[in-house]
């Protein structure tokens, strides 16, 4: 699923960026968690589209880029 940024409560987000991405390193990405779901998106796209998973899909994705 895929988030427009004219998302409502979108504005309020809290975004964090991943241990991984750096400040001057082309490849940033950012998570916010909301009740029930949780975004990702580019921090160097910030108003483009997020991609929205369920809490249990980005457990497992961890889990999976943990391995």
């Amino acid at each position: 699923m895929t988030i427009k940024p004219s998302g409502e409560g979108l504005s309020a987000l809290t975004w964090v960026k991943s241990s991984y991405s750096t400040n001057d390193g082309p490849e940033c990405v950012e998570v916010a968690h909301t009740p029930g779901t949780v975004l990702v998106r580019d921090s160097k796209r910030p108003a483009g589209a997020r991609l929205a998973v369920t809490p249990d899909a980005w457990s497992g994705f961890l889990a999976h880029a943990a391995a």
